[in-house]
């Protein structure tokens, strides 16, 4: 996994196990002359594979010394083992791009050639810090706001007051919902990956006001949990946390992901996020979810001249 090319650290086991009660693991690793050469994270429900519905993402994760024909085979070898386990269907949704380490794109080519049909796409806001664009005035007033409220800004592993008076709250009242991971999960992952994972919290006279618990990847930063609490427009300090996050927490990453701003397998798009993101600077990426039918390795071919 260290070595692949199209991976991050949510797809090693010692993340993917957090929640294995939950899902029927159908992973598998595909070898080439006794050294693994591909995987997939996945489970299965019914007859149908799928990558991995516990992550935010996945993909066929290759070596960063694959080549092109060799993947090829080793997909068609997934296909086949599938099919030979009884599962009719294969629902993979592709990593984006931005995440990767090398170019990778023969899993858009290979499904492409296995006639996959597009099932979901979403649009995912994305800031490309090679090209990057000031935050429109009424973000840089926000920052200034938190500013003058005496508000302070700390990394550290406080993720118990954010979870438990901040995002519960909101996700509670704002959508009725709990926040997908537990605060035992967090605090367990946070252990496990303490490079990757960080807690930014926001504070007021000593309470947590505001946070965000962020997802380092190798390229990209990834705001996997922000909330604010009601007073949080009239101090600003989402916009402080935001401001950190973006333009202060890492210097060694290209890209600053958002996650998705459309509903309903990318049907609809929701308007304010487009624009709160956009006014960050935020521009868009799309990631795309296909299904295809296992049993078409047989007849899977590439031409070659």
């Amino acid at each position: 996994m260290k070595t692949a090319k199209n991976a991050t650290f949510l797809f090693q086991r010692g993340f993917m196990d957090y929640h294995s009660d939950r899902f029927k693991d159908c992973s598998v690793m595909i070898y080439k002359e006794d050294k693994l050469y591909a995987l997939l994270p996945a489970n299965s429900v019914g007859d149908t594979v799928i990558s991995h519905q516990g992550l935010t993402y996945g993909s066929f994760v290759l070596q960063d010394k694959s080549k092109f024909f060799y993947a090829f085979e080793a997909f068609k070898a997934m296909l086949s083992f599938y099919e030979n386990e009884g599962l009719k269907t294969l629902e993979i949704k592709v990593i984006p791009t931005f995440y990767n380490r090398m170019p990778s794109d023969e899993l858009d080519y290979f499904l492409y050639k296995a006639n996959a049909q597009l099932v979901k796409k979403d649009v995912l806001m994305v800031i490309d810090y090679t090209h990057k664009l000031r935050f429109q005035k009424n973000r840089r007033e926000g920052v200034n706001k938190a500013l003058r409220s005496g508000l302070e800004l700390k990394v550290d592993t406080n993720f118990k007051d954010f979870w438990i008076d901040v995002l519960i709250p909101n996700l509670e009242r704002k959508h009725g919902i709990k926040p997908v991971h537990s605060l035992e999960e967090i605090e367990l992952l946070s252990s496990r990956f303490p490079e990757h994972i960080k807690q930014v919290n926001v504070y007021k006279d000593g309470k947590v006001v505001a946070g965000t618990t962020v997802f380092l990847t190798e390229t990209t930063v990834h705001p996997q949990y922000v909330s604010g609490n009601l007073d949080k427009n009239a101090y600003g300090s989402l916009d402080l946390a935001y401001d950190f996050i973006i333009n202060k927490m890492c210097d060694d990453k290209r890209y600053f992901d958002f996650n998705i701003s459309s509903e309903d397998n990318g049907r609809k798009i929701n308007e304010g996020l487009i624009f709160w993101k956009e006014s960050c600077g935020a521009r868009s990426f799309t990631a795309n979810t296909f299904s295809i039918a296992t049993n078409v390795y047989k007849t899977l071919e590439i031409s070659r001249t």
